[in-house]
């Protein structure tokens, strides 16, 4: 049996990557979300349009991953 360790290490290295977007993402929107608490006037709006744009993008991705799997 023979490992193809460049390919082994171009998948962590990609998974490695996609992860950190997702969380960094998720995180973003988070924080979007609690802007808009503490937040004054039109700020408020921006922050959650931004919010469910990080959400909205996560969603995506993790659809994405999920119809890469299913095919």
């Amino acid at each position: 049996m023979k490992i193809d360790w460049v390919a082994l290490g171009s998948v962590f290295g990609v998974s490695l990557v996609a992860t950190v977007a997702l969380v960094g993402l998720f995180t973003l929107g988070i924080v979007g979300m609690s802007k808009q608490a503490s937040a004054n006037g039109g700020s408020v709006a921006l922050a959650r349009t931004g919010a469910y744009l990080c959400f909205a993008l996560c969603l995506a991705a993790v659809s994405y991953g999920i119809f890469l799997i299913v095919t």
